[in-house]
């Protein structure tokens, strides 16, 4: 789907040659279904420039070297993915947007997070942007936007008549938005340690999500109209509290001959760390069609499975007929919509059946659509998808600044309560379902962790 005509420039520090980039391409996408034809093709449009990040005349070399490039076409359009640590982002798109801009087509920046640590910093970051770039330049990208089951999630509710109806406070009970990693930050502590969970998750990832599900249907499938009513979710969304907050840290355990080092046993942890690797927080979006909904949002490092997921929990059957076969634990048998994210992509609805047979048992089963089992095709990566947006000016999955403005104007009162009352997180087993305070969580609202029942 790329352009015949299309090069690759890569910009760091590291002095490398053009065919030394071609090689670390080539590890990258030697595993893909490609034919040895196009492998070369695509491995002869890659070039490489080294250069400092805050040197405009670095850019001007990068330029002199694209523009020799771009010589066989009328037209040529650039952009530039800025995968680099935030304090260098206004210097880098200063001297982009100076040196080397497109003097024939258009030029967009894709910029990945952290968009800044609280509102104050963010502001400043979309400030200093604004003085080089346009907004309509500026592509924000969060990875979780581009996932096949998100892009899929507007298509389910909006294209489906039997959704719409029960996509409000009369028949949802609970919406849970999951994301657990099985590993720690394996070396990485350095970074995470400066964020959290909160900010590096649950701030951008689940609540662009929990945006997207909660939403009112928009005028269009234009990127604006669909932006315009994620913010508006944003703004109705109450204040994350503190109370509502449950905070974590793995720590070190055994299992069997292998032993689990803890956060604080990472080497690029700082001692006596109190930065969360886990939280679940409750929110509220105070408008009509979810008044009084607990939305649960959970995310942690270090737990007992790799799982993306929203699980949308139905009220009871009112005057159930079958409460006496069904068992006394209702919660057990209410309607439940899983979209899973990932790993193993797929829909499936919680449905009470009857099982075959003399007399009257009844089971709850699974109506099932697994994308493998189903569509014999690739599924896109993420990335790969938001990139190809981006090329044909497509806005749709990338975040605007007031989108960003608003989501950590709802989450900085409750990062600097953390921080100022110095709130020690729970300690929870490398490996275990998380801290007991999560469950208590979950319990406050009448509702249990639906990832952590058997769905078999």
């Amino acid at each position: 789907m790329m352009p015949k005509q299309f090069t690759i420039f890569g910009y760091a520090r590291s002095k490398l040659t053009h065919d030394e980039f071609r090689e670390l391409v080539n590890k990258c996408v030697s595993g893909m279904k490609a034919s040895e034809d196009k492998v070369a093709y695509f491995l002869s449009r890659c070039f490489y420039q080294p250069g400092q990040y805050d040197a405009l005349e670095d850019f001007e070399t990068l330029n002199t070297l694209m523009t020799e490039q771009e010589r066989s076409v009328e037209k040529a359009n650039r952009i530039f993915y800025l995968s680099i640590p935030p304090q260098i982002f206004t210097a880098v798109a200063q001297n982009a947007s100076r040196a080397a801009s497109s003097s024939q087509g258009w030029t967009r920046m894709i910029v990945e997070k952290p968009f800044g640590r609280d509102t104050e910093s963010f502001k400043q970051l979309a400030a200093e942007l604004y003085e080089h770039l346009q907004e309509e330049q500026i592509y924000r990208i969060d990875h979780y936007l581009g996932k096949e089951l998100i892009e899929n999630l507007t298509v389910l509710r909006f294209a489906n008549l039997v959704f719409e109806p029960l996509w409000c406070r009369d028949y949802i009970r609970s919406v849970q938005v999951i994301f657990s990693e099985d590993f720690g930050t394996e070396g990485r502590g350095g970074y995470f340690d400066n964020y959290g969970i909160i900010r590096d998750v649950i701030q951008n990832h689940l609540l662009q999500i929990m945006a997207l599900f909660a939403m009112e249907q928009p005028a269009s499938l234009d990127s604006e109209d669909i932006r315009d009513e994620k913010v508006k979710v944003l703004k109705n969304m109450k204040q994350v509290s503190l109370e509502d907050c449950v905070l974590g840290q793995y720590k070190g355990t055994t299992n069997g001959d292998k032993t689990l080092p803890g956060y604080l046993e990472d080497e690029t942890v700082p001692k006596g760390s109190t930065t969360e690797t886990f939280a679940a927080c409750a929110v509220f979006i105070d408008n009509p069609r979810w008044d009084g909904v607990p939305f649960l949002l959970k995310a942690g490092k270090a737990l007992s499975s790799r799982v993306a997921e929203i699980r949308v929990q139905f009220r009871h059957v009112p005057g159930n007929l079958y409460r006496n076969k069904l068992g006394i634990d209702l919660d057990r048998t209410t309607n439940e919509l899983v979209i899973r994210i990932q790993p193993d992509e797929a829909i499936y609805l919680k449905v009470n059946n009857k099982i075959p047979g003399l007399g009257l048992q009844i089971d709850t089963t699974r109506l099932d659509l697994s994308y493998k089992s189903k569509y014999d095709a690739l599924l896109p990566d993420a990335y790969e998808r938001l990139i190809l947006d981006c090329i044909n000016g497509d806005r749709r999955l990338f975040i605007r600044a007031d989108e960003l403005e608003v989501a950590w104007e709802k989450f900085t009162p409750l990062l600097e309560e953390i921080e100022k009352k110095k709130v020690q997180p729970e300690l929870y087993p490398y490996g275990s379902r998380g801290p007991l305070g999560a469950h208590y969580l979950a319990a406050k609202y009448r509702v249990r962790w639906a990832d952590l029942e058997d769905d078999e």
